[in-house]
């Protein structure tokens, strides 16, 4: 692989500050939606203790309602910027662009194309996000190509080390059949543009995602550095469980992976949480989507059992952190948690 003009700094590297967008489409969380504000107020009362958080809003009304949930809850308004943009969804994982920084240790986005995980229709104002960000910040903005086509990606497809290994699975990129993001992509597209874009210059390739995720796939439920040579992923350890056999098979490619410098990775094993259903419908609920900030870690918890388990394991991979746990057992009917919701952009 050609050395790379980018880097994809890693999430625990230093923020200059962390985006999302307040919710306003109530369809993602139907029946449900009342008290989400509410868990964003308290993301956001965290957030904003040590970075700046850039919240995007649909117009005046929406940052008033904003306001006064933040001031209720006790954020620190001084460290929060608005930024008016009318959009469909607001996962900012998936819909912002990648944040790299240049040969000059400069920030560039670099902006993949979104297409609602190749599920659903409205999408279209979403895709705006990265030129809106880009065009406020004065940042330069890169579109993603390879042969001449656009690259459909999420933030949350995958997860990365700093140093140039990004873990994925095949179940969301190589899917041509049921949410095909880049028809007939190889592996190797993949990696040429994972090594153009973002300095990747070693992939490991996982199999599946957790039942219930509605992105089919996504690594940021399963697997995450923790850092430069360590992941913690989550085993289920209850055999008829559909998540047990796929979990299994991810820690013995695990095993097997190695690192950019031909190392071999630490591997830490997180638990599930016991099936959370709403609905009859079951949601990917996993303490992997947790949110590693400047001066803390928010993890998502479930009203469980491992919750406890889980916040101590992510404790000792993070002792110069706060780690809090964040109850997402509404925000999960969305179909996503603290991870999904948020973009880091470094210093």
């Amino acid at each position: 692989m050609i050395k790379s003009k980018f880097r994809l700094p890693a999430e625990w590297e230093y923020h200059e500050a962390t985006w999302i967008g307040w919710p306003n489409n109530k369809q993602d969380w139907p029946g449900k939606f009342q008290p989400i504000p509410w868990v964003y107020g308290e993301i956001v009362r965290y957030l904003s203790r040590g970075e700046k958080v850039r919240i995007i809003i649909q117009s005046k009304e929406h940052q008033k309602k904003a306001e006064q949930v933040l001031k209720a809850v006790g954020a620190d308004i001084s460290n929060v910027e608005f930024f008016k943009l009318e959009t469909d969804r607001n996962w900012l994982r998936d819909a912002g662009p990648q944040f790299v920084k240049n040969e000059k240790n400069e920030t560039v986005l670099i902006n993949f194309k979104f297409n609602a995980w190749a599920k659903y229709d409205n999408y279209k104002l979403d895709s705006k996000i990265p030129k809106m960000i880009s065009r406020k910040l004065k940042l330069d903005l890169i579109k993603a190509e390879h042969q001449d086509k656009e690259v459909v990606l999420e933030g949350g497809s995958i997860d990365y080390n700093g140093n140039g290994t990004i873990i994925t699975t095949e179940e969301c990129l190589m899917d041509n059949e049921t949410q095909v993001r880049n028809k007939n992509f190889s592996k190797k597209d993949y990696e040429d543009v994972f090594n153009k874009y973002l300095g990747a210059i070693n992939i490991i390739w996982l199999n599946k995602g957790i039942a219930g995720d509605d992105t089919h796939g996504h690594v940021d439920d399963i697997t995450r550095f923790v850092n430069p040579n360590t992941v913690v992923t989550v085993m289920e350890t209850h055999p008829n469980d559909p998540n047990y056999i796929p979990l299994m098979e991810n820690r013995e490619i695990l095993e097997g992976a190695k690192l950019e410098d031909g190392s071999s990775l630490e591997i830490i094993e997180l638990p599930m949480p016991f099936p959370v259903i709403f609905k009859g419908e079951r949601l990917p609920a996993s303490y992997a989507n947790f949110l590693i900030l400047n001066k803390c870690v928010l993890v998502p918890t479930f009203n469980d059992s491992n919750d406890r388990k889980a916040l101590n394991i992510i404790a000792d991979c993070f002792p110069d952190r706060e780690i809090i746990g964040i109850s997402a057992i509404d925000l999960i009917w969305g179909f996503g948690t603290l991870h999904c919701l948020s973009q880091q952009i470094p210093e």
